[in-house]
């Protein structure tokens, strides 16, 4: 879902190429690095590339949220569809400055929101590590709930889900 959606304090947009500077902090953050994996984007060129091939999947779609009044980039919505799993996976990272402001509850809320209006997606996936404590409250806030263990290489992984509306 590629639009603009405004919530109290954030703006949710699509990621664009001038996103490079944040991109590059994001993806080379603590949290990012241990609970997501090195993506190895280590410079402004991989950067653009790495957003380049995101804008190229019509599976893929990563938003960025901002600050309303200052236009300070604060983190991200993912949303995947992923050959392995039936159900699009949504996913948030941020950088960790922004923690324990309630930015990311209020931006992937607010997502969830639009997906289950526009009635295109009734179920909602998310898949963290067991051990990312802090992405798990999240996901539950969200209203998702744990459905599974699967592997992934020699990864355990979460799987949460959460119906968004039912058909009628």
């Amino acid at each position: 879902m590629y639009r603009q959606i405004e919530t109290e304090r954030l703006l949710i947009r699509p990621i664009n190429i001038t996103d490079t500077s944040f991109i590059l902090d994001l993806l080379n953050s603590d949290g990012w690095l241990q609970f997501i994996g090195d993506r190895k984007v280590k410079n402004v060129v991989d950067t653009e590339k790495y957003i380049q091939n995101i804008l190229d999947n019509e599976k893929f779609y990563y938003s960025v949220f901002e600050l309303k009044e200052s236009k300070q980039k604060v983190g991200i919505i993912t949303f995947l569809y992923r050959d392995n799993q039936q159900f699009p996976d949504i996913g948030f990272a941020m950088l960790p400055e922004f923690d324990k402001k309630g930015y990311a509850i209020e931006a992937t809320k607010k997502y969830l929101e639009e997906i289950a209006n526009e009635k295109k997606v009734n179920k909602v996936i998310a898949i963290t590590l067991p051990d990312n404590s802090k992405s798990i409250r999240l996901i539950e806030r969200l209203g998702l709930k744990y459905e599974d263990e699967i592997q992934d290489n020699s990864k355990i992984l979460y799987l949460y889900s959460r119906t968004l509306f039912y058909n009628e």
